[in-house]
């Protein structure tokens, strides 16, 4: 057993240092740049570490920002008050901004994107939607807030974070309300 320990505790360090070079490296190149020769060379570990662990480097990426954005949205889904809620979203807004601002820079938006997604696909799935809506209706009106949402902390973000949190909360909570009472129409 001692050998299990020891050799998921190896892989977890190459995990570890994959995700540390490849961040490193993303701090001055584009995504689309990079190899896995140079994640490798940088990380001081085996190609072979990094097929074990990920197919791409993408894979990588997500690995990465998956269990930070769950975390989030797990704080979302609790059941805590709202002001809690927005505090806690907006400290991993603040908290990420740079990490954010740098996806979009340097090509990798699209991983975090698609988690943003996925989640707030889990998140829509949670709420009771009144009997009248379809379950059509329902797929594409998640689908709307979801890009909704990401478009609309995206721009906060990328423009300087400009308004304050609770502002911005209320502007989604406006547009969820509305679009939810046009579905029911």
């Amino acid at each position: 057993m001692a050998a299990t320990k020891h050799a998921q505790s190896i892989k977890q360090d190459s995990k570890d240092y994959l995700t540390t070079a490849l961040l490193q490296i993303l701090e001055t190149k584009n995504l689309n740049e990079i190899t896995i020769s140079q994640v490798v060379k940088k990380a001081g570990v085996s190609r072979m570490a990094f097929y074990r662990n990920f197919e791409t480097i993408g894979d990588l990426l997500t690995a990465y920002f998956e269990p930070l954005i769950s975390d989030r949205f797990k704080d979302i889904k609790d059941d805590i008050s709202e002001q809690d809620k927005l505090s806690k979203v907006g400290k991993f807004f603040v908290d990420y901004a740079d990490t954010f601002k740098l996806s979009t820079d340097h090509g990798f938006e699209f991983v975090i994107k698609d988690i943003f997604d996925k989640e707030m696909m889990s998140f829509y799935e949670t709420i009771s939607l009144p009997k009248e809506i379809t379950n059509t209706r329902r797929k594409y009106w998640v689908k709307f807030m979801s890009a909704g949402v990401y478009a609309i902390w995206r721009e906060w973000l990328i423009n300087g974070e400009k308004e304050s949190l609770k502002e911005i909360h209320d502007i989604l909570a406006d547009f969820q309300n509305s679009t939810m009472k046009s579905l029911i129409r």
